[in-house]
């Protein structure tokens, strides 16, 4: 499928039907692009927002943040999950501070070193806040391409080469071009190719998806991953986390075996906070975030 049978239909698309979203704005800082992204990692944008705002109130710039303790990070990430991501974002502006002069960096390389940061996160800021030419290959970007061009339901597990190419054959030449493109086939699949129930009547390139036109055929490859949470470390983790960020000091252990009804499990999550450098032990029984 020729690049300019989907650019024109996508981009009219995303400009009648974008969200409006903070890090989306024209004055938003590559500061809050940055910390967006890391937010949105497997957190839906619904419950990233009210805690980007505040984060971005309380610390406007990485400096702000590099400031203050990596406890304050994960108190102030609450429930979003996932809190190693608060510890990274922290040691990402502690970077930036350190080696940048407090400015995110606008350049690829200089965003793939900082801690935290891989490939679509340095490609999505790059883009996002700068406005550079990336292939920006998030989830729904991956299943948008598999289906209006390669025909499939799903992508495989992880991008393959071909996927890759793919999507930088789909780049527009224009680089100013090329980021909205970016952002725009990520908000088709988070809005409307969406995994499960795609509003195909609501897409712009529906008359040219290649999963369309051969019968949307069931995915076939192997079995896709479903996330549970109940009864898992991740929920115990969550629930010890919680106690500690709803205290202003130390807590006692006895707090925390309160918090979770399994001993065992609850023992070996809370050695692996303390390892995560998530939770801090102060004395012989008591903790707190650091």
């Amino acid at each position: 499928m020729p690049e300019s049978s989907l650019h024109e239909p996508v981009l009219r698309w995303y400009a009648e039907h974008q969200r409006d979203l903070p890090w989306r704005r024209p004055d938003a800082s590559a500061w809050s692009v940055l910390v967006s992204e890391l937010m949105l990692q497997q957190t839906p944008v619904a419950r990233v927002l009210p805690v980007h705002e505040a984060w971005l109130d309380r610390w406007p710039t990485p400096a702000d943040l590099a400031a203050e303790p990596t406890g304050e990070a994960v108190r102030a990430w609450g429930r979003l999950g996932y809190p190693r991501r608060a510890l990274r974002l922290h040691a990402a502006a502690t970077t930036i501070v350190e080696q940048h002069e407090g400015v995110v960096p606008d350049s690829y390389d200089d965003l793939l070193a900082l801690p935290g940061v891989g490939d679509y996160t340095a490609a999505a800021v790059a883009s996002f806040a700068y406005g550079r030419r990336h292939v920006v290959l998030d989830t729904n970007v991956r299943r948008v391409l598999a289906r209006a061009v390669a025909g499939a339901e799903f992508p495989g597990a992880s991008v393959t080469r071909a996927e890759r190419d793919l999507a930088t054959s789909l780049l527009p030449d224009d680089e100013a071009t090329a980021a909205t493109w970016a952002v725009a086939v990520m908000e088709l699949g988070a809005r409307v190719c969406t995994a499960a129930s795609p509003r195909c009547g609501a897409c712009p390139v529906v008359d040219r998806c290649a999963w369309t036109r051969a019968g949307r055929p069931a995915y076939d490859g192997p079995a896709r991953k479903v996330q549970t949470w109940a009864g898992t470390d991740r929920q115990c983790r969550g629930r010890l986390l919680a106690v500690l960020r709803d205290s202003e000091g130390p807590v006692h252990r006895s707090a925390l075996d309160a918090a979770w009804h399994d001993e065992v499990q609850r023992t070996r999550c809370l050695a692996g906070l303390v390892a995560d450098a998530l939770v801090a032990q102060t004395g012989p029984d008591t903790y707190a975030l650091p």
